[in-house]
């Protein structure tokens, strides 16, 4: 850079080492110079005469429309049940299930899901207008992404998750009255609890109150009376 600005502080001396063109090697007064030695395309580093343009930025991912249906599957692998890609199958898929099994249940469409015997855990994700029924698990349900989901407890089960779902409806047993439900960012779950006769409808809520006490964030949930 030093050597680039000395040349230009030279001022009109800095083209004194350029040397002149002959007017007869001029090709803009000669144009038949043009017509036998035309100036070659660049080539770029593959050996081609024409650079190609950039690679266009990261796709976008297809709509769910365009993407490629994939086919059922219902498939034990290990001690593992995977169930996936059904849209409104003909009646419910059933599987006999171990207590060292564990299912998931991923993307399906207007599915009833229905496990026999006592398992594991059961995990469901990315799957709308799914209704699963139960018999018993050892360990908890896991349903993420699923709206319009729906839930049948025939025996017992600890604790049931629901992480962004939009939509649920639970059916409790008299044999799990003391199942655990955790909620995050969810809405409109409803929670039906055995009678005498039929279920109660209990709804969870969406709205909390918080407010500052003593230093410390409260917070509680608020009731709507009537």
């Amino acid at each position: 850079m030093n050597a680039v600005f000395d040349d230009l502080n030279k001022g009109s001396d800095v083209t004194k080492g350029l040397k002149k063109v002959d007017p007869t090697q001029m090709t803009h007064k000669n144009p038949s110079l043009r017509a036998t030695a035309p100036v070659p395309t660049r080539s770029d580093s593959s050996g081609s005469l024409r650079s190609k343009s950039p690679a266009p930025p990261g796709k976008k991912p297809k709509p769910e429309a365009m993407r490629t249906k994939k086919p059922p599957r219902k498939e034990l692998d290990g001690n593992r049940w995977i169930i996936e890609n059904f849209d409104s199958p003909n009646g419910p898929v059933e599987i006999e299930a171990e207590l060292s099994h564990t299912i998931l249940i991923s993307r399906c469409k207007n599915t009833t899901i229905q496990i026999h015997g006592k398992t594991n855990a059961i995990s469901v994700d990315n799957s709308s207008r799914a209704s699963l029924i139960v018999d018993s698990l050892v360990s908890s349900v896991d349903v993420i992404k699923c709206p319009n989901f729906a839930i049948q407890v025939l025996g017992s089960l600890p604790t049931i998750l629901l992480d962004q779902v939009d939509g649920a409806t639970l059916f409790l047993g008299k044999d799990s009255l003391n199942t655990e439900i955790f909620t995050s960012k969810c809405s409109s779950i409803n929670i039906n609890l055995p009678t005498e006769d039929d279920y109660a409808e209990n709804a969870v809520p969406e709205q909390i109150r918080s407010y500052i006490k003593d230093g410390k964030v409260v917070s509680e949930i608020v009731e709507h009376a009537g």
